[in-house]
């Protein structure tokens, strides 16, 4: 991901945002050929020396039975995108997109069947918890789970790479910058109204 410097953010809270906002995200691998399955997708961070992704995807895909201990990959995190009318701007400039996003490059390390279903669980409940009738792995019983985990692909993704990018207007002046915001507010889109408070956000 290209990310020009005035786009560019250090700030892992950010990260944590957008991991968990937009959590349903792409696993990108090429260990055969370009690979891309959307997966859902969570930040661990037991142990905050060492952070990583957990997912799972159907053992039957195709990625599955070629990724292994040690490959790398790459998990790409699309977070709140908008466009943005050149119409906008007190001069005759181009349009553009407005937008977060969040690029984890890191290796493969496949879940054992204890790691697997302490994931499904922690998943299931985090899903699960608004729901009028939740039903979370426990009420499901584990002869149930473990057959069905038999279908799942478990895996960790330790990070070696992590790159942040806000794309906020920020290469705008004021006036430019704050209408732009005004506009966005204006929306009955729920990312542009996002992506609003995002830039009052970057403001502060």
């Amino acid at each position: 991901m290209f990310i020009p410097k005035l786009y560019r953010s250090d700030d892992y809270d950010v990260m944590k945002e957008i991991i968990k906002e937009n959590s349903f995200a792409l696993l990108i691998s090429s260990v055969d050929k370009i690979r891309a399955t959307h997966a859902m997708m969570m930040l661990n961070e037991d142990h905050p020396e060492q952070i990583y992704i957990e997912s799972h995807i159907s053992r039957a895909n195709p990625q599955a039975k070629v990724l292994k201990n040690g490959d790398e990959v790459l998990c790409d995190f699309l977070g709140a995108h908008t466009y943005i009318s050149s119409s906008w701007y007190d001069h005759v400039n181009v349009s553009t997109w407005n937008y977060e996003a969040v690029q984890i490059y890191g290796t493969v390390e496949l879940m054992n069947n204890d790691e697997l279903y302490n994931h499904l669980e922690k998943l299931t409940s985090i899903y699960e918890k608004p729901q009028q009738c939740p039903m979370f792995v426990k009420d499901m019983g584990k002869e149930f789970i473990e057959k069905e985990m038999k279908g799942a692909f478990g895996l960790k993704i330790l990070p070696t790479e992590i790159h942040i990018k806000q794309k906020l207007s920020q290469n705008r002046k004021e006036a430019d910058f704050e209408n732009i915001i005004s506009q966005l507010e204006n929306s009955e889109d729920t990312n542009s109204r996002q992506i609003a408070e995002k830039m009052k956000l970057i403001k502060k």
